[in-house]
Order: C-alpha cells, then sequence, then structure tokens
C-alpha cells in the first residue's frame, strides 16, 4: 500500500490497518476538550456574499456508553500502570467531560505505542486545557524515562483576555519508545538581535566574529604555556598553534581567545521555546480556511528532527492535512486519518494541487453504490460533504442548524472575463425521490440568483423528475455554448465516471476552494503495509 489516508475513527483504522512497531514518527494534534465548535471557511468570490461555512468538528466530550466501553477495555489490556491510572483518575474526576476525553485519548495513545517503531517519536499538539492529564497518561504508556520535551510554541504575539494573562502558545509533548531513537539536530538562523550583541568583531575585510573562551570542558585539558599564559587548554598545543597560523587566535586581551567567525556557524540550535514560527496569518496564502490548520514550517521542524527520508509518518487526527503535506514535501511516506469527510475532501485537493501527479489511496470513502448507500444511511451529513465532493462543490450548510434552504453545495466560475457565477446543489441520499423535489431545486436556482441547479441522487430519477428537469431550459454561456440549467446526476454514474457535472469555467474549478501552492514532487515509496 502506498501513502494513505483513511476515513473513520482512528481507534478501528489503527486495530484493523496496522501492525506493530511499523511508524517512524507520530504526529498528533487531536481536539483539545476546548468546548468550541470549529467552523472550514470556504473561498467566496467578490460579488457573493460570504456564506459557505460548514462545522468541521465540535470539541466538546461528555460521558456516554462509548467512554464506558473505552474505560472499561483500559481496565483489562496489559498495560496495568495505564489500567491503575485509569482508574484513580476516574476516582477524582468521576463521569466528567474531561475524564470522556482522556478516555478517549488514553485507547488511541496505547495503539499509537504499540505501532510505533523502537526507533519512533511522538509528538502530542495540545494546549494547557488538559495538557497536565495527557502527560500523566503518556508517562504511563511510554514511561516516564522515555519523555524528551514539553515544547512550548508560541503561536500568537498577543492575545488579549479580561481577567486573566493572554494566552499566546501552545504545548507538544515529545515522547520516545525507546533510548534509541532517531533525532536530527536542528539548527536555525541567529537572529539580527543575536547577531548584534554578539558578533561585534570585524576583520578589516568586514568579516564578523565573536570571542569563545578557550578553557577546557570541566577543567581539565592539556597544561602548557602559551602567549605567556601557563593553564590548562581546551586542544593540545599543536593545534593551538594550528588556530594561530590561521589566524583564528585573538591576542587582544590578556588570555587568547577562539575566533568564532559568523558565516562558518551553522546557526543557533532549537531550544524547547518555539518563537521564531508565526501562526497562519489570516491573509496568509497558505492558509486554506480550516479552523486549526497549523504552520507547514511547524511540521516541517517536527519531520525533519524526528525522521529520515523515506521513514513513515503517521497523523490520526490529520485535518486539513498539514503533516500530510510536510512529509510528502519531505520526501516521507504518510498515513492520515481523520473521522470526517469534509478533512479527507481538504487533503485530497491539497495534495493534489500542491503535488501535481501524486498517488496516494483513500480508505473507507464509498467506491461504489453499496458504500455510498451504507454511508447515507450512517449519517446523512457525512454523505453530503461526500457527494460534493464528487461533483467538486464545497459544501454549504451546518450540521442541524436552520431551515433546510435545499442548497447542500455551491460551485462558482467563471465564463466571462467580469463576473463569477453560482451553482446550486442539492444532494439526496434517502430511497424516495420526486418531481417536487425537482422543483424545489428550480425555485432556489432562481431564487439565489444562480444559473445551474445539480441535482445529486442516491436512486435513479423518475420520468416525472427528468421531464421536470428539462422543462427548466438552458444556460446560455458567453462562451458560445448551452448547458442544461437543472442536471440531475446519479451517484452511480459519478462513480463510474459515465456523468458529470456540464458548465463552463475558465477558472478551472479555482474559485471554490483555495489552492495550495504547488511543490516540488517527490519520487513514489514504497509500500507500507503487507497485502
Amino acid at each position: 500500500m502506498e501513502n494513505a489516508l483513511f476515513y473513520g475513527d482512528n481507534l478501528g483504522i489503527l486495530r484493523e490497518h496496522f501492525q506493530d512497531e511499523i511508524v517512524d514518527l507520530i504526529y498528533l494534534d487531536p481536539p483539545f476538550n476546548s468546548q468550541k465548535v470549529y467552523n472550514v471557511l470556504f473561498t467566496t468570490p467578490k460579488g457573493h456574499k460570504s456564506e459557505a461555512q460548514v462545522t468541521a468538528f465540535g470539541d466538546y466530550w461528555s460521558w456516554g456508553e462509548q467512554a464506558e466501553i473505552e474505560y472499561t477495555e483500559l481496565l483489562h489490556q496489559s498495560n496495568t500502570e495505564v489500567a491503575e491510572m485509569i482508574r484513580s483518575l476516574r476516582g477524582f474526576l468521576k463521569e466528567s467531560d474531561v475524564m470522556a476525553y482522556l478516555v478517549m485519548m488514553a485507547t488511541r495513545l496505547l495503539e499509537l505505542h504499540r505501532i510505533l517503531k523502537p526507533t519512533g517519536s511522538l509528538y502530542l499538539h495540545c494546549d494547557p486545557t488538559a495538557s497536565h492529564y495527557l502527560k500523566i497518561i503518556l508517562d504511563r504508556v511510554f514511561s516516564a524515562e522515555n519523555f524528551r520535551n514539553e515544547i512550548v510554541w508560541k503561536r500568537f504575539n498577543f492575545h488579549a483576555d479580561a481577567k486573566r494573562f493572554g494566552k499566546v502558545s501552545d504545548r507538544l509533548l515529545f515522547y520516545n519508545k525507546s533510548s534509541n531513537f532517531t533525532f536530527n539536530k536542528i539548527n536555525v538562523q541567529f537572529s539580527e538581535e543575536y547577531i548584534d550583541s554578539k558578533f561585534t568583531h570585524y576583520e578589516t575585510d568586514g568579516r564578523r566574529y565573536r570571542l569563545d573562551n578557550l578553557n577546557p570542558p570541566g577543567g581539565r585539558g592539556p597544561i602548557y604555556e602559551f602567549h605567556g599564559v601557563t593553564k590548562p587548554w581546551r586542544c593540545t598545543l599543536q593545534k593551538m598553534l594550528q588556530l594561530e597560523a590561521e589566524g583564528r587566535i585573538y591576542s587582544g586581551s590578556r588570555i587568547p581567545q577562539l575566533k568564532r567567525y559568523l558565516d562558518k556557524l551553522e546557526g543557533q540550535a532549537v531550544h524547547d521555546i518555539w518563537t521564531d514560527i508565526p501562526p497562519i496569518n489570516p491573509m496568509a496564502a497558505e492558509r486554506l480556511g480550516y479552523p486549526t490548520q497549523k504552520p507547514l514550517a511547524l511540521l516541517e521542524r517536527i519531520i525533519q528532527a524526528s525522521s529520515n527520508p523515506g521513514d513513515i509518518v503517521l497523523d490520526p487526527f490529520c485535518g486539513c492535512g498539514t503533516s500530510i503535506h510536510a512529509a510528502q514535501k519531505l520526501d516521507r511516506r504518510w498515513i492520515g486519518i481523520d473521522i470526517t469527510h469534509l478533512a479527507i475532501d481538504l487533503i485530497e485537493r491539497r495534495l493534489k494541487d500542491a503535488f501535481p501527479g501524486i498517488e496516494f489511496q483513500v480508505h473507507g470513502t464509498p467506491k461504489d453504490l453499496e458504500g455510498a448507500r451504507n454511508l447515507a444511511n450512517r449519517d446523512k451529513y457525512e454523505f453530503q460533504y461526500w457527494a460534493c465532493n464528487l461533483v467538486g462543490a464545497q459544501p454549504f450548510q451546518n450540521k442541524k442548524k436552520g431551515a433546510d434552504t435545499g442548497i447542500d453545495g455551491l460551485i462558482f466560475f467563471q465564463d466571462d472575463k467580469e463576473t463569477t457565477k453560482k451553482i446550486i446543489v442539492s444532494v439526496k441520499g434517502g430511497e424516495h425521490v420526486n418531481r417536487a423535489m425537482i422543483a424545489d431545486l428550480k425555485n432556489s436556482v432562481d431564487r439565489e440568483g444562480a444559473k445551474i441547479g445539480l441535482f445529486v441522487s442516491l436512486v435513479e430519477p423518475t420520468e416525472p423528475m427528468i421531464h421536470e428537469a428539462v422543462s427548466a431550459g438552458y444556460y446560455e454561456s458567453p462562451m458560445e455554448k448551452s448547458f442544461q440549467k437543472i442536471q440531475i446526476l446519479t451517484i452511480s454514474d459519478l462513480l463510474s465516471g459515465a456523468q458529470s457535472p456540464q458548465y463552463p469555467d475558465l477558472a478551472r474549478g479555482g474559485l471554490s476552494f483555495k489552492k495550495a501552492k504547488t511543490e516540488a514532487e517527490k519520487g513514489k515509496q514504497p509500500g507500507l503495509f503487507k497485502n
């Protein structure tokens, strides 16, 4: 299996598809239990009201049947330290929202530990909402001696809170599976402030340097006289004379010092407080509209530090796919898992825009009519998101919010040089469709000032439906082509390629979704799993 995205609950996917010790690096940015609802904001061209935002996920938890099931599993799994810790936490936290969240996380962290290679690392991205509890659980799952860092990422320069100090940082809890782990030292450029304060000396040609003492570590080194000073030195006399011949000894002080040239230094080693990676600002080209999107530079640093080209990177809560994007860019193999079709669809688009010609597999999304029918029966909103992706539409309605407007998706297109135009998409996942539904779509198209309406149906249309659609007439494009104003598309024909939406578009789909910047493509990687 090549690089892959999985749709579904990561717990079941990890248990069903992943062998022991196959992953080199795990980055997870799970929900923080913030008690908030996060929306995806889609691109809306000028001249159209900003209306396309859809709930990405609700970050709230409550104790219920699933929490009780996973809690019982935790008590009976083989890591007794985790079992005792979870039992103790429940005694303290009771059946609270926080306890439900911690049970969910503990169950999945055990599976992530199982699939991680002995040389592997895990970075858990969180905020102070529950980071203290998560660290306790991680200490039991990975053992406390395999804790490496609590990294503080300063994600805001300023954030005002009325009755507390402003929250401007997240946490990254960094663990390894064993003491023999992959780690590549990361250096960053010195700041201008640091250079101005430290590199205060200049050669005649303008070359900058700073001074460093020649004392040996721990005060133990070869003792000899150099420039009239007898003391322990950092290096041998032979090496010292070589440095002097190279002009690297500074003699302008009582005790000779070493010149360290700015242009010869690799930069400053990254420490555990990261202030040099800014968040994605609202106008950034990188921003795709996902509410919790992290900057690509953040993931690139993690992946470069704790993996090598060809290694396998896993993100079990992959959201809009920044970790996947970074892994592909850095020539790693990758696996992403998310529980919403919305996220999987966004990642598919992002990867295809950023890496033209990329090949990867998507598991868990419907591949045939039976799979589509199953999804529609399980979750009509996820079915609508998936069906909108089939026709290249951005989903429209929030789950269970407001009256049904008859609009499930929007497509923006352009067929002249002046204006953008709109297509309305209506998705029906039930077994019963009728002529009145087509009439409703016609009304929606007229009411919203759209040019075309797409009726996407799980079942075949009836003859009255077809006649009603034809009666709507045609959209006459300035490109001197006509397009049926109401188009009925079946899921079966969309999957087989027998049908596709028909409309003109000079922008080639670029008005409905924000495109990721094109990156240089990497070579194909070998498969990840056994057959």
